[in-house]
């Protein structure tokens, strides 16, 4: 997997959340549960049973192996959000999205669930999942020291669940796909599973929403988990290329799912 590396914005986000890094021996041993009793995350296959990041679901270990495959099978494709909520962005992103009957996997950068927990909430309300993308978007975490990774994790999956309402991540995508065996297996440990991207659309570089289309079109051959963003920048493109790639992608007998766990 490619690293997205050059990003100004995430310089800044690394800045605003530097002061919390210097906690990192007390946060990496938090390990609250989701706090109300009742509700749940609506998705795919709900049954009687709460389901994955629920209030009140148990942080059952899951797979340590990065998950691509989509739980609709082979012809499931999994469409994936990175890097919000942002107030401009995400509501766009959001309407799309239901306007399409689409559910998502919204991967979120814990400063930014912090300071917009009206939209963390309005992505769980729409029924998609909550993703664990670490505290400040380092996509060099992977040559930080464990403690580090722990913090980033860990204060990231706290951060979300508290601006969620008690909804807890239920995979982790680490920044740039800078995965290490430690954090995999932390993330799994707290049910979170590690979660990777079969297609890069590089909407971030803002190559206009015709040639993140056509990304899509070209490589979703390659597997079903769709990497998208609503943060970072201007997303206009992005919500341009979802209004035209997910009518497409049925009409191309696709289903949307979420990624295995």
């Amino acid at each position: 997997m490619a690293r997205h590396g050059g990003r100004g914005w995430y310089g800044r986000v690394f800045a605003a959340a530097i002061g919390v890094t210097t906690v990192a021996a007390v946060t990496s041993v938090w390990t609250a549960q989701a706090g109300p009793a009742s509700g749940a995350q609506a998705g795919a296959g709900v049954s009687a049973s709460p389901s994955p990041g629920s209030p009140g679901s148990a942080a059952a270990k899951v797979s340590v192996d990065i998950a691509h495959a989509s739980d609709h099978g082979a012809r499931g494709v999994n469409i994936t959000v990175d890097d919000g909520p942002d107030p401009t962005w995400t509501p766009q992103v959001l309407k799309v999205l239901r306007e399409n009957g689409v559910k998502a996997t919204f991967c979120m950068v814990g400063t930014q669930a912090e300071a917009h927990p009206d939209l963390v909430k309005a992505v769980v309300a729409d029924g998609h999942r909550l993703c664990d993308h670490t505290v400040s978007h380092d996509t060099g975490m992977d040559k930080k020291p464990e403690a580090y990774q722990s913090q980033q994790i860990l204060d990231a999956e706290r951060m979300i669940t508290e601006a969620s309402g008690g909804v807890r991540p239920v995979y982790y995508r680490a920044p740039g796909g800078a995965f290490t065996p430690y954090s995999r297996d932390l993330a799994a440990s707290r049910g979170m599973r590690p979660l990777g991207w079969n297609v890069d659309t590089k909407d971030f570089e803002k190559p206009g929403s015709a040639a993140i289309v056509a990304t899509v079109k070209r490589e979703v051959g390659n597997g079903p988990t769709i990497l998208f963003h609503d943060a970072g920048g201007d997303r206009s493109e992005t919500v341009a290329a979802l209004r035209e790639i997910l009518p497409w992608l049925k009409q191309q007998g696709y289903s949307f799912g979420f990624p295995v766990r």
